[in-house]
């Protein structure tokens, strides 16, 4: 038995001196991480809470003193500027993809050009929102390839009725049906939300990849158990969770 599989099996023992951990987490880990979090306090003891919302509002929690023991942020522009200061390590635990939604009912929008679409209500995430950026990035990587005629990013920004301060936000307002289409993650069309709605093909070369980076937050309490939530979310439990919230391996 290798050092390190020692330790992983140390940290992910049951303990008499079980810890309460806090965790911020983006919003679109609300459904993985919380079946992570009932599997890691079954298995170890700890008594795991999550704190669930956009990267960018709870990095801005974490700069002013907010407490918590683990920070898993939904990119690396929330994520890196706190490295050092306020978390100790930075591991990338899972990657996600864009798709576009739009109402089980309504045949408005179809295509990706049909976002351009006169009337055609879309809504997106905030560019401070982790999948907003990438949403942009996406509408950018249309324009240069000109498939779909000149300044589409401009004509489809044009419909935005709404910018939502996180994805789940985005994905309910298509569930509601008070938009005609969104841009969230692939993950984020749960099997609640695919009742509600259908995906609409985003052509592969016009997808962007997002990152999910974690650690441990300087100054926990509970530093031992941080880390054991880490190990597990890395390993081969947290990861088949992971797996089957729609998110893709690291």
């Amino acid at each position: 038995m290798t050092r390190m599989t020692l330790l992983a099996l140390l940290l992910l023992s049951p303990s008499a001196g079980a810890a309460s951990l806090t965790v911020f987490a983006a919003a679109s880990l609300t459904d993985a991480f919380t079946e992570i979090g009932r599997a890691f306090d079954a298995r170890t003891g700890h008594r795991t809470t999550f704190q669930f919302a956009g990267s960018q509002v709870l990095r801005a929690q974490l700069e002013s003193g907010a407490r918590a023991d683990v920070f898993a942020s939904a990119n690396d522009a929330q994520f890196t500027p706190l490295l050092g200061r306020v978390v100790t390590s930075r591991e990338v635990f899972a990657r996600n993809r864009l798709t576009v939604i739009a109402p089980a009912g309504s045949a408005k929008v179809r295509s990706l050009r049909d976002l351009t679409g006169s009337g055609v209500r879309l809504v997106l995430a905030a560019p401070s929102v982790p999948v907003g950026e990438y949403t942009r990035r996406m509408l950018a990587a249309v324009d240069r390839s000109g498939t779909y005629g000149k300044d589409f990013a401009a004509r489809a920004l044009r419909n935005v009725v709404s910018e939502e301060g996180n994805v789940r936000q985005v994905a309910l307002k298509v569930g509601l049906g008070e938009a005609d289409a969104a841009v969230v993650y692939a993950s984020d069309v749960t099997p609640t939300l695919k009742k509600t709605v259908r995906v609409v093909p985003l052509p592969t070369r016009f997808n962007q990849t997002a990152a999910y980076p974690l650690g441990v937050v300087r100054g926990s309490v509970s530093a031992d158990a941080a880390r054991a939530f880490v190990a597990f979310v890395k390993g081969r439990e947290g990861q088949a969770i992971l797996r089957r919230w729609g998110f893709l391996s690291p």
